[in-house]
């Protein structure tokens, strides 16, 4: 079963007020084919990506990537531990997700550059979506290997890794995999907003 259409995901979420459906089924699978896609097809995820916003316009999001046909594959592969492997070696493509820490027309800190590439991610996330395509991020990866191995300045960040491919069934996931195969709820909005101060419980 591949949950990549509205009707299924809706098998698993409810949300409590109406939302766009784009949001609603986009969620991140493990499973997939192996198979390569096009690279216009990549480069649109990164297009989305880019039109993300940003303080200041400042965008200090940036994205290293190879595919599984390219020279730098066993280099980006190698950055994650043995769990992450053995799904991840099915994915189309890797990326890694940095950002830089100052604002580049002051070089002050910019404060926000991490939340600012959560949203450019989120950008990645939906178009992935939308086109039938998986797009997972994960933080199971050497960080430190990375900026070496990758050559990423002092001034970066390392945020995320993230997998992209095409879709395949959860059973052809490992079988400790497939029970997690499906798309997640989430948690009831009185638990994570609140009308003036903080008063949650947690």
């Amino acid at each position: 079963m591949i949950y990549n259409n509205l009707e299924d995901v809706k098998k698993f979420r409810n949300p409590e007020f109406e939302i766009s459906p784009t949001i609603l089924k986009r969620w991140s699978p493990r499973s997939m084919t192996g198979e390569a896609i096009d690279k216009n097809e990549l480069m649109s995820l990164f297009e989305a990506a880019k039109w993300a916003p940003s303080s200041y316009n400042e965008q200090p999001w940036r994205f290293l990537y190879a595919t599984k046909d390219s020279s730098n594959w066993q280099l980006f592969f190698e950055l994650m531990g043995e769990f992450n492997q053995g799904w991840t070696k099915n994915s189309a493509a890797l990326v890694l997700v940095i950002s830089r820490n100052n604002f580049a027309y002051n070089d002050k800190p910019n404060v926000n550059h991490s939340f600012d590439a959560g949203s450019a991610w989120e950008n990645l996330a939906l178009e992935a979506s939308e086109k039938g395509l998986v797009a997972h991020a994960m933080a199971g990866f050497d960080a430190e290997k990375a900026r070496v191995d990758l050559k990423i300045p002092e001034h970066y960040s390392i945020e995320a890794m993230i997998a992209i491919g095409k879709p395949a069934k959860k059973e052809d996931l490992p079988e400790g995999l497939q029970e997690n195969e499906k798309p997640s709820d989430r948690k009831k909005l009185s638990e994570i907003i609140k009308e003036g101060v903080f008063s949650f419980d947690n």
